[in-house]
């Protein structure tokens, strides 16, 4: 049972790191476009190179964290990520600065993994391990549920009111406002955070024996469910990935949106079917059971995506986003509480650096790839401020719900039998 105390540093920690990856996710990107250069690619090399980024940190910082938790906890790890988190993402439009396109592309990229490696620390690794660390199997989808509304509710902030800001304050001021509340806020709740260090057992080796293993013997360190679901992870995300870096970008260039628009179009499309959805979701997820669920989104994750990129309206646009927003709810959801099902008790920070790994680095780096190449080989070729630029139309979309589908794969493949993971004795559902 969680003390208020906890559920409230849960529940600002949860949405902070939300709200910076969602600055990330897609103001990095259309700042770059709007005030570097109006060329995709170097959107998917930054993007790409987080993704690699972020792994890095969550496999090396995770398993960190975990040989030193029965010594320090996890607290120190989280409360420095936080704070050095706020202060690069703060610093991040800085790139803008150089003349140079090639430079400040270079440095944009630089800004953003040096950010990434701070935040995939601090929330990405330490945070959920905590998570894990105090959740049950009986209570885990419903906490993993209410996460998922403090994921909506930082992207309705970021969406819907992101393009108020910036267009009466500048970019400059956006990131300053979302740096200093990543850095004040993750410092007042990660103080809150209450551990018991003696419950974690001194882990046995050195640290790069333990690194070293992740990579050593994978079949008996992951049992076969758990490796089904990462592969699943990875097709889901790959095929998010087509078109998620640059949803903005389409909004306002081929659809010719305003920034007022395309805020209230997600605003009305995250409010239903992002945070209406997460907690009813999050209690089916446990009452169902994690592959039934993850079957339904991916189902109809495709038919939304597709139906999008035919809306044309701002109310089509609302109530299609609605319909592959409630779907990425249900999977997050879901697979975020079925990996951490079977994790290892000792290992729970290094395994959620495999979890960054297939959701992160084997998603982020092809899937912006092949959005770009889409956006380039058939998009709008057009001039924008002077530059040569590429408009990404509707097939983005359409490429993205058909890539979706390969999901059910792996999923159908898993069954309804225990895990193979000798610290695992639960019943996967």
């Amino acid at each position: 049972m969680l003390n208020k105390r906890t559920w409230f540093a849960i529940i600002v920690l949860g949405f902070l790191g939300s709200l910076a990856w969602g600055v990330e996710n897609q103001y990095f990107n259309t700042f770059i476009y709007n005030n570097i250069t109006p060329d995709p690619r170097p959107i998917s090399w930054m993007v790409a190179a987080s993704a690699i980024t972020a792994t890095i940190a969550s496999i090396s910082m995770g398993t960190l964290s975990d040989r030193k938790r029965s010594k320090w906890g996890r607290k120190p790890f989280l409360l420095i990520g936080y704070i050095l988190w706020g202060i690069t993402t703060a610093a991040f439009p800085t790139a803008a600065f150089f003349k140079s396109i090639g430079v400040a592309v270079f440095m944009a990229i630089l800004f953003d993994c040096v950010m990434t490696f701070l935040g995939s620390t601090a929330n990405d690794s330490v945070f959920h391990a905590y998570v894990a660390d105090i959740t049950t199997v009986e209570n885990r989808g419903k906490v993993m549920g209410v996460l998922e509304i403090l994921s909506w509710v930082a992207l309705l902030f970021v969406y819907g009111g992101a393009g108020i800001v910036i267009d009466k304050f500048g970019y400059f001021a956006f990131f300053y406002i979302v740096g200093g509340m990543v850095l004040v806020l993750g410092l007042v709740a990660g103080l809150l955070l209450k551990e018991n260090k003696g419950e974690a057992k001194p882990v046995e080796g050195s640290y790069w024996s333990q690194l070293a293993s992740t990579f050593k013997d994978s079949n008996s360190k992951l049992s076969r469910d758990l490796l089904l679901v990462l592969i699943a992870i990875t097709l889901w995300g790959v095929a998010q990935q087509i078109f998620f870096p640059y949803l903005l970008i389409y909004v306002n260039h081929f659809l010719n949106k305003t920034n007022l628009e395309s805020s209230l179009i997600v605003f009305f499309a995250i409010l239903i079917g992002g945070i209406g959805a997460a907690y009813p979701l999050g209690l089916l997820v446990d009452k169902w059971g994690r592959k039934r669920m993850t079957i339904l989104a991916i189902i109809f994750e495709a038919i939304g995506l597709f139906a999008f990129s035919l809306a044309r309206t701002n109310l089509g646009l609302i109530l299609t986003g609605i319909l592959w927003l409630a779907p990425i709810s249900a999977w997050t959801i879901a697979t975020s509480a079925w990996t951490k099902d079977l994790f290892p008790e000792d290992k729970r920070g290094q395994f959620g650096g495999f979890v960054i790994m297939f959701s992160v680095a084997f998603t982020m780096v092809p899937g912006p790839l092949l959005g770009s190449w889409l956006t380039t080989a058939y998009g709008i070729h057009t001039t924008l401020n002077g530059q040569e630029a590429f408009i990404p139309t509707g097939l983005i979309f359409q490429a993205a719900a058909v890539a979706t589908l390969l999901a059910i794969i792996p999923i159908l493949m898993i069954g309804k039998k225990k895990a193979t993971l000798q610290t695992l004795d639960v019943q996967v559902k």
